[in-house]
């Protein structure tokens, strides 16, 4: 059974650093490419940054992009995403996901992935 534990959310302020974790277990974790998503209340899931399973290509939605930094260890089955800048804005449960199939892709749509962390608060305050 795959699982998904998400980590490392809280309250900062504006300007500050947040550095998020997700540990999977139940899976062959290094052949998925695995993604970031947040919800902010009363918005869509959006997709914010994805890794190819072996760690070697990345991409990070346009409103994160040069302050939020995605990353895996494989060893230790965990993604992360270190976030830098924060704004209030960014404030939004964060989820993990691992893709449905495919290693070597990025895909930014929520029904390109399969499995889902129960998410994590990140509260940026002004």
């Amino acid at each position: 059974q795959v699982q998904l534990v998400e980590s490392g959310g809280g309250l900062v302020q504006a300007g500050g650093s947040l550095r998020l974790a997700c540990a999977a277990s139940g899976l062959t974790f290094n052949i998925f490419t695995m993604g970031w998503f947040r919800q902010a209340p009363g918005k869509d899931r959006e997709f914010v940054s994805g890794i190819t399973g072996n760690g070697g290509n990345t991409y990070h939605a346009n409103s994160v992009k040069g302050r939020f930094t995605i990353s895996r260890d494989n060893a230790k089955n965990t993604v992360y995403l270190q976030m830098n800048g924060l704004k209030p804005e960014d404030t939004a449960v964060y989820y993990c996901a691992r893709s449905k199939s495919g290693r070597s892709t990025i895909g930014i749509q929520a029904e390109e992935y399969a499995y889902w962390g129960q998410g994590t608060q990140v509260t940026v305050s002004s």
